[in-house]
């Protein structure tokens, strides 16, 4: 598959990227973007949810009524889950939600992702370019340019660019990575996937 390769005015500069069948073209696997998916989603979360169980309840360990004879259940301290005030019966506790997935399942997932991006023409590829300084303005412009205004939008770059990643910073809707940290995740949330030209090159021999 070849694209055509833009410019920062999103005018075409007469050059072409071919885009790699066995990354970009191959029969996509939903399960393996599932997996990664929720991977990259557990990954996320902190674990530190916490609840205080019997023994942590603060009280009296006073027997709070005869064993029998009451016509209720026995209960042998206010700290009892059952009671107001007691302890969490099976609460929470501190956890790691990380799983592990085979690297070979995590390429293929973001080949799979790729694959969908290239099927539904969501990928623009774009001329290296550079921000002399960090300007939000001149990256709005960009995306412009290449009409992506009211659009989820992901910019791949080949290695990290501090002036680029901090204009684009307050602009809603656009993120930038670099091709190492491209993931299934973010490559399903964008609606566009914008690679820099050299980055192409970078993103298929790391796949």
């Amino acid at each position: 598959m070849e694209l055509a390769v833009l410019n920062i005015q999103g005018e075409e500069t007469g050059r072409k990227v071919l885009l790699n069948d066995s990354v970009f073209g191959i029969e996509p696997n939903d399960h393996a973007i599932y997996l990664d998916t929720k991977q990259f989603l557990a990954n996320q979360r902190q674990g530190t949810h916490k609840t205080k169980q019997r023994a942590e309840i603060a009280g009296s360990n006073r027997k709070i009524k005869r064993q029998k004879g009451t016509g209720t259940a026995r209960a042998g301290s206010n700290k009892n889950p059952i009671f107001r005030g007691g302890g969490r019966a099976f609460g929470p506790r501190p956890r790691d939600y990380g799983f592990k997935l085979n690297k070979k399942v995590k390429d293929l997932a973001r080949k799979s992702a790729l694959s969908y991006k290239a099927l539904s023409n969501n990928i623009i590829v774009l001329e290296d370019f550079t921000i002399e300084a960090p300007k939000t303005r001149e990256f709005v412009k960009i995306g412009d340019s290449l009409n992506l205004s009211n659009k989820n939008s992901l910019f791949v770059l080949p290695e990290q660019n501090k002036n680029i990643y901090l204009s684009s910073r307050n602009v809603q809707g656009v993120e930038v990575v670099t091709a190492r940290e491209l993931c299934t995740y973010k490559i399903m949330k964008a609606s566009t996937l914008v690679f820099v030209e050299s980055a192409v090159d970078v993103l298929q021999s790391a796949l």
